[in-house]
């Protein structure tokens, strides 16, 4: 009961502060990707400390983008954010890659982590729930978290405390997980003018 008061409480607070908005109104777009491409190296060493997260899928699932489940996204990115603090690898663990799940600091991996395993512990199939791998518009590398829906792909990012659809960002998309397989990686063919696609 609880639990069900603090929960309606936090879409409340989220709601009035503008964090929550209502689904697209027009699908989007899946982001187009190719063949197999390498696994990032913190994900492998990811994979050999938690190998139940990088088997292969049974099936590869969409979400169906209700109005409860971009409530969810929405909660979901916007809690992580403002939860956990940004640090590098550097500075919690003194080396320069390690994918892990964060309790109150990480850094751009580990808040994908920590969204993906909340999305799939809510509910939603874990072959929707993809670690992506960008370029930042000053060249920096960064990781996002993209959810497959029946209305386009989405984008969870540490940097942004909105759900934004994957064409509207202002990252260049290299990589992703595979849905058929988490440890797998597949390349993404981003062909985007994003002169014209980014909305910042």
């Amino acid at each position: 009961m609880m639990r069900n008061v603090g929960r309606a409480l936090g879409a409340m607070v989220l709601t009035v502060c503008g964090v929550i908005s209502a689904p697209p109104a027009q699908a989007g777009t899946p982001m187009p990707t190719a063949g197999p491409t390498s696994q990032p190296v913190g994900h492998h060493d990811f994979c050999g400390r938690e190998p139940a997260r990088c088997r292969a899928n049974d099936v590869r699932a969409v979400v169906k983008l209700t109005p409860a489940v971009w409530q969810t996204l929405q909660r979901v990115n916007y809690l992580a954010n403002v939860r956990i603090e940004p640090r590098t690898d550097e500075e919690m663990h003194g080396v320069p890659e390690l994918w892990s799940y964060p309790t109150i600091e990480g850094d751009c991996e580990d808040y994908v982590l920590y969204k993906q395993r909340e999305l799939e512990n809510g509910g939603l199939p874990a072959s929707a729930l993809l670690v992506t791998v960008v370029r930042q518009p000053n060249g920096d590398g960064h990781a996002v978290l993209t959810v497959r829906t029946n209305q386009g792909d989405f984008i969870l990012d540490n940097l942004d405390d909105r759900v934004l659809a994957w064409d509207v960002t202002p990252y260049t998309y290299l990589k992703r997980q595979s849905q058929a397989h988490a440890g797998r990686w597949v390349t993404v063919e981003d062909v985007r003018d994003l002169l014209v696609g980014s909305v910042r």
